[in-house]
């Protein structure tokens, strides 16, 4: 993962994407904090998916638990 300062990414935008395109994650910095970070759109979308099955996976593998002793009227009551 590359990082630059979010003047950098300003003044250097066009060979920024480009980098994106070859596959490159880009985490743009401002005054040393993380502000973004840049991937390439169909990347992005595989992460998301990928991280949405663990997530099912991790959540239908542990019980459900706490008590669910209200009503429906009380859960609205207010």
């Amino acid at each position: 993962m590359k990082t630059i300062s979010a003047a950098d990414a300003n003044r250097y935008f066009s060979s920024l994407l480009r980098d994106v395109a070859t596959g490159e994650v880009v985490t743009v910095v401002s005054r040393g904090k993380p502000v973004a970070v840049i991937s390439a759109a169909n990347q992005e979308d595989d992460f998301k998916v990928r991280a949405h099955k663990r997530l099912v996976e991790r959540l239908k593998s542990q019980p459900s638990g706490g008590a669910r002793n209200w009503t429906r009227d009380e859960l609205y009551e207010g």
